[in-house]
């Protein structure tokens, strides 16, 4: 199951939405938002490196029994990433949002970035993004779970592109 670098096909250049993970930290998250993305059918970006062993075990332990169905792409760093979604709008979610995630607007083609667990992204990385979003939360509150974060935002973009799939 595990796609090395070198036989990761291009990726298309507007998908609906798609999410990205930076350096995660924790297996059971990236099962968590992989789950929702197969659910979703959305294809997730996952920037190394990871702060566990990417691989079929450790999705296993996170109840990843979607990984066969989740579109999901590993880069080697942020350059190969950044190389890979040429002309997608990136959209970081973060505490340091400039704009909240109500009053944002999702387009087809964003990319839905998180940082990690541990230590959100870095300032290069921060100032780099197009829009930067954050989810207002009650005074006193830090911050909400990187994957409850990831269903929330995906929620809204697929509501403003009019991307959730169609049930038969």
């Amino acid at each position: 199951m595990d796609k090395p670098d070198s036989a990761i096909r291009p990726y298309p250049a507007h998908p609906d939405i798609s999410i990205a993970l930076y350096q995660p930290d924790i297996a059971g998250n990236v099962g968590t938002i992989l789950r929702l993305a197969a659910c979703l059918d959305l294809p997730v970006h996952i920037i190394e490196p990871c702060g566990f062993a990417f691989g079929d075990r450790a999705l296993k332990r996170a109840g990843m029994d979607y990984a066969a169905q989740v579109d999901y792409h590993r880069h080697v760093d942020w350059q190969a990433f950044r190389n890979a979604i040429t002309g997608s709008r990136l959209v970081l979610l973060s505490t340091k949002g400039a704009q909240s995630l109500p009053d944002f607007r999702f387009l087809p083609g964003d990319v839905i970035l998180l940082g990690s667990e541990s230590s959100g992204v870095p300032g290069d990385v921060h100032d780099s993004v197009d829009a930067r979003v954050y989810i207002p939360l009650r005074p006193g509150m830090r911050s909400l779970n990187v994957a409850i974060a990831a269903g929330m935002a995906t929620a809204k973009a697929l509501c403003d592109t009019q991307g959730f799939p169609r049930s038969v």
